[in-house]
């Protein structure tokens, strides 16, 4: 009579089915709604970015001068909106009505390339914006341009959405705090170690960045002005965008305007433009730089410069924020996750290391 194969070392536990089931159903839902109301994500990282950054000064108002939370957190709301809402949709709303033709029509660029492509052949012999070069260039350019101006639009539209959310945050402070203490899979180190990177993280990309670039828009405005450009104040906001950008950073605008003045037989204003932009552009981003970054956290420029593409690309001009902060937390997390669980313990390296 022959063995009969006993099966029931690879049986399944039911607590491991329905706990597979119930996972399978919350992923299910998960994807759904996050499909469904992917809309509001830049809402949501501006209602987070915002919560940091007030969140100090809402537990001031609430716990030392005792005022309401309704009361406390409406006030910081209007005041966040005057002081760094209101000024940034001006700006970018001047930004929009200056490029919006360009935008739609692109061959003004290419005929601003060819004139400088003439000049450089014609003195210079120099043929490197023949035609085929600036059709690329202005193909990357446009598109580029057209969806940081399109995500743009998308989130002043989410403002309404980032506040709503921002208001209930602010309100449940105490009870988010403890809810992200309570339920983050972390040990209490790392739970605290999270909530400062965070928080350091936030104000050097939404504060930081923020305020290098309006000292650098304000200055390379200025300038501008100076040296005649017609434009100066587009000039100066681009500047300021610009200055988000590692290692290249403003010089990708004074050079090029440099350049497109001497063509066009505005020497001194060109060779102004120019000094103007090395010298005292230059050393002011540096001395911002270095007193803003010595507050803040210190972003590796590269993480920047990937944030920056990753951030427009997803959420318009204000990824240029958004980006470099989701990207800087990825890194964080997977720190945090090789301090977790990447430690084996050295008699048994599958079992995680405790403390």
């Amino acid at each position: 009579m022959g063995i009969r194969p006993s099966f029931s070392r690879f049986q399944i536990a039911p607590n491991i089915i329905r706990q597979l089931l119930f996972i399978s159903v919350l992923l299910i839902l998960g994807i759904v709604i996050l499909k469904e109301l992917y809309f509001m994500v830049g809402a949501f990282l501006g209602a987070i970015t915002l919560y940091v950054i007030l969140m100090y000064p809402m537990k001031y108002l609430t716990i030392y001068k005792r005022w309401p939370a309704w009361i406390a957190a409406l006030c910081l709301m209007l005041a966040s909106l005057i002081v760094m809402v209101i000024p940034i949709i001006y700006l970018v709303s001047v930004a929009i009505e200056k490029l919006q033709p360009i935008i739609e029509n692109p061959s003004i660029i290419n005929e601003k390339f060819n004139d400088v492509h003439q000049f450089l052949f014609t003195n210079y012999n120099i043929d490197i914006l023949k035609a085929e070069n600036v059709s690329k260039i202005s193909g990357q350019i446009v598109p580029m341009a057209q969806k940081t101006l399109g995500g743009t639009f998308s989130s002043l539209g989410n403002i309404f959405l980032m506040y709503l959310v921002l208001y209930f945050m602010l309100v449940q402070t105490r009870q988010l705090e403890r809810w992200l203490r309570k339920n983050l899979p972390f040990k209490t180190a790392n739970v605290k170690k999270i909530i400062i990177d965070v928080r350091n993280l936030v104000f050097s990309n939404a504060l930081g960045i923020p305020i290098v670039a309006v000292i650098q828009g304000l200055v390379g405005t200025l300038g501008y002005w100076i040296f005649g450009v017609n434009e100066y104040i587009l000039m100066g906001i681009l500047t300021a965008i610009s200055s988000v950008i590692p290692i290249v950073g403003t010089l990708a605008i004074y050079l090029p305007l440099s350049i497109y003045l001497f063509v066009t037989g505005s020497t001194y204003s060109a060779i102004g433009v120019c000094l103007w932009g090395f010298i005292v552009i230059g050393s002011v981003d540096n001395i911002a730089r270095f007193l803003v970054q010595k507050k803040l956290a210190d972003v590796h420029p590269l993480i920047t410069l990937l944030g920056v593409f990753m951030g427009i690309n997803l959420f318009g001009f204000i990824g240029v924020i958004f980006g470099p902060l989701m990207l800087s937390l990825f890194f964080i997390l997977s720190k945090i996750y090789i301090d977790e669980f990447g430690k084996a313990d050295a008699n048994n390296p599958h079992i995680p290391k405790t403390e």
